[in-house]
């Protein structure tokens, strides 16, 4: 895996997309026992939940498994990692969890074909628990997974909200 800018990688995915088959993006939340994840439409517009992986020490083979299946079904150019900044644009104390597994997958070997960039995911989580909260759910692991798995689609859908705004050519015919 490649960490590029976050421009960098768009650009690299509307290629990607001039070719025979669109490729996407996977967004993750990354977070101490779970990482949510969520998937791009073909045309990199709209971000889809799809899963949580649950995280431990010892799995980061397993995942990066899961993750090279997913980038073979959803034809994947990379990964959007949400990064915890603080309010002045700095990284938070949580970011080291995120630089971990991003290190740990990196090493394994199995997504080098991959690239990735960072993207804030400030207040991600709580605007997902407030939304989650009218539907009162009692069992706490389902609330816990169904948050991150949206998180992961506030995450996406920030950047790709950002870099089509900022790349891609206006196309009237889509209006």
């Amino acid at each position: 895996m490649r960490l590029l800018q976050a421009e960098e990688l768009f650009r690299k995915v509307l290629e990607g997309g001039s070719k025979a088959k669109a490729t996407r993006l996977l967004g993750l939340d990354v977070g101490s026992k779970y990482v949510g994840v969520a998937v791009s439409d073909e045309k990199n517009r709209i971000a889809l939940p799809l899963s949580v992986l649950s995280r431990t020490k010892t799995n980061v083979s397993l995942m990066a498994d899961d993750f090279k299946t997913l980038a073979s079904n959803y034809s994947l150019a990379g990964f959007v990692v949400g990064y915890p900044f603080n309010l002045h644009g700095q990284r938070c104390p949580d970011a080291v969890q995120v630089r971990l597994l991003t290190g740990e997958l990196c090493q394994t070997g199995k997504l080098d074909d991959l690239c990735y960039t960072y993207w804030d995911e400030n207040f991600t989580s709580k605007c997902v628990e407030a939304l989650l909260h009218p539907l009162n759910l009692k069992n706490r692991d389902e609330a816990k997974t169904m948050t991150d798995k949206f998180a992961a689609v506030c995450i996406l859908q920030g950047y790709l909200d950002n870099m089509n705004r900022k790349l891609r050519p206006a196309d009237k015919s889509e209006a």
